[in-house]
């Protein structure tokens, strides 16, 4: 017999598609509540059709923190525990019995592991921890976009860590229009949160509305509470980004070197620094900043990896700058990696084929001497 009553809640829209996927990972909750709103498709009808206990809420203006809220409010109260949990997320095979056997009484919350995504051969790529558990009462969703849980219980918010794994299957096709309002709106809501001024500034860089992004990221520098240097690292990166897309390479590259100094333990610094190089033609920069990375052999585990920082990429950029210096073995073996990484990649193929003829000139034919 279960020792907690758990309720998988979810909001929805036009996601057909994923329920039979979803519905199979979340079957092992005792309840599964969905707030759908405002599907045209069958989500609602093939939803209910395996079990959802589905709720169709209309909501203007919209706010992903008003639509997760409403979700919540429609789980009994008697629920001890619950899940928040997207359609295009599945949790692997058995999360409930290893949640039951981490979760005590006295926890608030729960931590897992959320894969962001997975190489071309299934394996996951970008993961980072994830807290989209809790118990039933003390918590409210909090910001209109990039909504966070907000714990108000009156005992410690007690967070337990447990070996589950959710997995991202997202609809690339989804437009992400709305974010940027939805950002302004929480920054106007709270102009003194750090991560909410980060994440506006990096929304604006995507937009590439340069000018915009420059003010909300050296805003959100300034604030007293952006201490984690990763995340000010990856904020001085995109003020990088932000005066390269205006043509000032200069304070780009200025930018990238304090990003460097912020957290010089992670990557995406150093080939941000030589992705620049390789446009200034600066081959010994694009080397060094190469060397560099690939000295770091460890993903910080946060959400601000960047996937193209482990792939093919710094490889890709080795071998070039150490053709263009001279270093033909070396930039082989950079290609030959870069290769593996990226098979179908005909650019990388040709590049190594380039190196190789190089690597070549001047060697003694087969029965020459030296």
């Amino acid at each position: 017999m279960s020792s907690y009553k758990i309720c998988v809640y979810a909001i929805c829209k036009n996601e057909e598609k994923f329920v039979d996927r979803w519905m199979d990972a979340v079957s092992e909750a005792d309840l599964v509540v969905v707030t759908d709103t405002g599907s045209t498709d069958g989500t609602v009808e093939k939803l209910r059709a395996r079990g959802a206990v589905v709720y169709e809420e209309k909501i203007s203006p919209w706010r992903f923190d008003t639509a997760r809220n409403l979700a919540m409010d429609h789980i009994p109260d008697d629920m001890d525990i619950c899940v928040s949990n997207d359609l295009d997320e599945v949790f692997e095979k058995g999360w409930r019995q290893k949640l039951e056997d981490a979760w005590k009484p006295e926890h608030t919350r729960a931590r897992y592991l959320f894969t962001y995504s997975f190489h071309l051969d299934g394996t996951p790529n970008k993961q980072f921890d994830m807290e989209k558990i809790h118990r039933r009462h003390g918590f409210r969703w909090v910001h209109p976009v990039h909504e966070v849980l907000e714990y108000s219980g009156t005992d410690p918010d007690n967070v337990v860590r447990v070996n589950m794994v959710l997995n991202h299957y997202p609809d690339y096709a989804k437009s992400r229009g709305q974010y940027l309002p939805l950002l302004e709106l929480s920054a106007a809501e709270n102009p003194q949160d750090d991560r909410t001024a980060f994440w506006l500034g990096r929304e604006y860089v995507y937009n590439r509305e340069y000018d915009k992004a420059i003010e909300a990221l050296k805003r959100h520098l300034d604030l007293p509470t952006a201490l984690w240097n990763e995340e000010r690292s990856a904020s001085m990166r995109f003020l990088a980004r932000s005066y390269e897309g205006k043509g000032d390479l200069q304070e780009a590259k200025n930018w990238l070197f304090r990003a460097i100094a912020e957290c010089p333990a992670v990557r995406e610094p150093y080939i941000d620094t030589a992705r620049l190089g390789y446009r200034m033609r600066d081959w010994p920069l694009v080397f060094l900043m190469t060397e560099s990375a690939l000295s770091i052999t460890q993903k910080s585990g946060s959400y601000l990896t960047e996937e193209l920082c482990w792939s093919y990429q710094p490889y890709d950029f080795g071998s070039i700058a150490c053709f263009w210096l001279g270093l033909y073995d070396k930039a082989a073996h950079y290609a030959k990696i870069a290769c593996k990484y990226s098979p179908y990649d005909e650019r990388l193929k040709k590049n190594l084929e380039l190196i190789e003829l190089k690597q070549n000139e001047g060697k003694p034919q087969h029965g020459e001497s030296l």
